[in-house]
């Protein structure tokens, strides 16, 4: 299974239509076999899953992220765990030992950082 985590600085990015990174896990047998960080290229928003579904993705970790790209993940078949926060690789490897915390119920909806936003279930680092 291929396991991508939206990142930035070692952390779970918080901001899912904004990354422009994801650390890529393989994961077999409940062990990460490799990991690896992959850029972006300036896609985002619903963009990120034809980009994570190009690139194999089984299943995404990121923090907050709006409905739009959780409909497009969803289409793309990648299963999704939102509202997650930390180290990266901590949380890939809680992943793989099927004792991750999430929350199925984070979303965040930006228009502008700067010109309001509304958070839910806490999943958004954003000032709310």
């Amino acid at each position: 299974m291929k396991l991508a985590v939206t990142y930035e600085n070692g952390s779970v990015f918080q901001h899912f239509g904004k990354t422009a990174q994801f650390r890529v896990y393989e994961i077999e047998d409940g062990q990460i076999k490799s990991a690896k960080t992959v850029d972006t290229n300036g896609a985002g928003h619903s963009a990120l899953a034809v980009f994570l579904k190009e690139l194999g993705a089984d299943a995404l970790i990121c923090g907050g992220i709006g409905a739009g790209a959780v409909n497009a993940l969803g289409a793309a078949g990648i299963d999704l765990y939102p509202g997650v926060f930390g180290n990266a690789d901590e949380a890939a490897q809680k992943f793989a030992a099927g004792e991750l915390e999430f929350d199925p119920d984070a979303h965040c909806s930006h228009h502008d950082a700067e010109h309001g936003h509304s958070c839910s279930s806490g999943s958004c680092t954003h000032k709310c």
